[in-house]
């Protein structure tokens, strides 16, 4: 047959290239919980056992006299029944576990050498329970003790066992905890499973009190921004002290405290005694304050909870909800003074104003000591104090032998540090006046360039609270932790909103309790077990 005889093929080809296709296989495993629902039912050991004896009695008697099932179920369970329904639970769920271990006993044959159980020669005791042999036949032990029974460590029975043995303890830690399991149980890595099951506790975990502790942020722009001083301010209470209304004999003291004014950007320190804790005395301190050093564009301070020793109305001074805050938030908005209130409980969000109460602590206690002043005595011994804040160095000294003085805040209120040593006067010098003042521009960039050059760059690094730790979820519950009555008595809430910063870490939660709504940092409340992503693992 010639080529024009050939038959034509009726199939139209497309001289397009078709993509490759992989055949793709997807295998999925997934843990089939094959133990008794009736088992997972219940969450004491106590309650197990004593519901399955009473099941078997009434079992046993289910063919007997109604007199003698009546005389018999209205008896109380004994020890020897309680056992017997533990046995049986160990039947159950040790023929679950390790199956092939009961059959390979049960042959007289050795089990494999891969066993979990292999290094523990077991066996089966007259009752079927599967027990370690081990080396201690000898022993002067109790038979328990000398062969303990094996109960898995991924059963919901060893869950239930180490429950009542740490409530046994009233609590006890995980050593406690697995000695006195030990003398009757052996379960396989009993360390890390009672460990994660005792860390699931409640009670434990109260009295246990681990709160997260979010990495440290960024430092608000207002700290890392060149500006006036005292432009931006944070203040604080220090105190209370004691003032005497007079000198000599037969006087009387009373209590009075120290507003502490610290500058954000130069950390320059103002110092201020208050007569009282009221909001008339304080509102007189912010005035001598802004009359001296100028008004201030953004105040911050806490909310008052953390003000050791004061009263309850030092406490209501600054909480933002409360009347006085609201009287001074709007005193000071008429002159364009913005104010901001960290979170309730949270000290450690003004570290900048909480470190120069300590330092002012610090002179007060070695100079003054358990002496009372008056109030002018106290005001001069105050300016003192501030002249020394002000002289610190705010970073370590230069290891360049041309530079001899450090930064201090005083370089930007005075030019100089405050405790520094007068100059010898230029009254008598000829100096144009322009060039004066073109000096001491001079030397006032020089001061901000140094503040950026040395000081911002020596806030870089995180002292403390580095590892991050996952946020709580809504819904969370928790307990409000309080320095103020035990843990036992923490209230229970329940988390219903995150507040993240600007780095987008959580740092502040917004907690419902039966009777409020109420504002924590993190570090204030504690995430129960099973209910954080650091435990659900």
């Amino acid at each position: 047959m010639d080529r024009d005889s050939w038959p034509s093929p009726s199939l139209d080809i497309s001289g397009e290239e078709l993509p490759d296709r992989r055949a793709v296989a997807l295998n999925a495993q997934c843990k089939v919980d094959t133990e008794p629902k009736i088992l997972l039912r219940f969450s004491s050991l106590h309650r197990l056992l004593r519901v399955t004896a009473w099941c078997r009695r009434w079992q046993s008697t289910a063919a007997r006299t109604n007199e003698y099932v009546k005389r018999k179920m209205d008896a109380t369970i004994q020890p020897d029944e309680l056992d017997s329904a533990l046995f049986g639970w160990l039947r159950v769920v040790q023929k679950l576990h390790y199956s092939a271990e009961i059959n390979a006993i049960t042959a007289n044959r050795s089990i494999s050498v891969q066993s979990p159980l292999i290094k523990l020669s077991p066996f089966q005791d007259d009752n079927g329970v599967l027990r370690v042999g081990g080396r201690l036949k000898h022993a002067v032990l109790s038979p328990d003790e000398r062969h303990p029974m094996i109960a898995p460590p991924d059963s919901w029975l060893t869950r239930l066992l180490v429950d009542a043995y740490h409530r046994r303890t009233l609590h006890g830690r995980v050593q406690l905890t697995l000695g006195l399991l030990r003398c009757r149980f052996w379960i396989p890595q009993r360390r890390a499973v009672v460990k994660q099951l005792i860390h699931r506790c409640v009670a434990y975990a109260r009295w246990r009190a681990t709160t997260p502790q979010p990495p440290m942020g960024n430092l608000p722009r207002e700290r890392v921004t060149p500006s006036r001083p005292f432009l931006r301010t944070g203040v604080d209470y220090a105190g209370p002290i004691f003032i005497r209304t007079t000198k000599g004999r037969g006087h009387r003291s009373y209590k009075g405290f120290i507003a502490v004014f610290v500058c954000f950007a130069t950390k320059a320190v103002h110092l201020e005694v208050a007569s009282d804790y009221t909001t008339e005395a304080f509102l007189a301190a912010l005035r001598r304050f802004t009359a001296r050093r100028g008004l201030c564009k953004d105040t911050f301070s806490d909310c008052g909870t953390n003000f050791v020793g004061a009263d309850r109305q030092l406490q209501e001074l600054f909480r933002a909800s409360s009347p006085d805050g609201q009287r001074i938030a709007h005193a000071v908005s008429t002159d364009g003074m913005k104010w901001h209130f960290n979170p309730p409980s949270a000290p450690h969000f003004g570290g900048l104003w909480e470190a120069a109460v300590k330092s002012t602590k610090y002179h007060l206690r070695r100079v003054i000591g358990e002496t009372t002043l008056t109030y002018e005595e106290m005001c001069t011994f105050l300016t003192q104090v501030e002249a020394c804040l002000n002289s610190r160095p705010l970073q370590a000294l230069s290891d360049d032998p041309s530079d001899f003085t450090a930064l201090t805040p005083g370089h930007f209120l005075i030019g100089a540090p405050l405790l520094a040593v007068p100059e010898q006067s230029l009254l008598n010098e000829p100096e144009n006046a322009l060039t004066r003042w073109q000096l001491l521009q001079k030397m006032r960039d020089h001061f901000w360039e140094k503040w950026s050059r040395e000081y911002i760059n020596g806030l870089t690094s995180k002292s403390e609270w580095l590892k991050a730790n996952a946020a709580p979820d809504v819904g969370a519950l928790c307990l409000i932790k309080s320095e103020t009555i035990p843990p036992s008595r923490w209230p229970l809430a329940r988390i219903i909103q995150l507040h993240p910063g600007d780095d987008g870490i959580v740092r502040v939660v917004t907690v419902w309790t039966p009777s409020s709504e109420l504002v924590r940092p993190l570090t204030k409340v504690v995430l129960l077990p099973g209910t954080d992503h650091n435990t659900a693992a």
